[in-house]
């Protein structure tokens, strides 16, 4: 036990938080990349587009379970 929390909570913990702040930095990385690039607003859209799409998937996968009651 960590905390007083079990290994799933914790688990539980990383997953949803942990995960959502990391892919928010990505996000953020995505956008110093596009700008210091000087890639104008369509690469930007590109870019944020082709390297974020694995996270809209990962996302999309947790609204999923929500709806679903999984």
């Amino acid at each position: 036990m960590l905390f007083g929390l079990t290994e799933e909570q914790v688990s539980h913990w990383g997953v949803t938080w942990g995960l959502g702040l990391f892919m928010l930095y990505m996000l953020f990385i995505v956008g110093e990349l596009a700008y210091r690039s000087n890639a104008g607003k369509f690469g930007a859209l590109v870019l944020f587009f082709v390297l974020s799409f694995g996270m809209f998937g990962f996302v999309a996968k947790n609204i999923i379970e929500k709806i679903w009651g999984i």
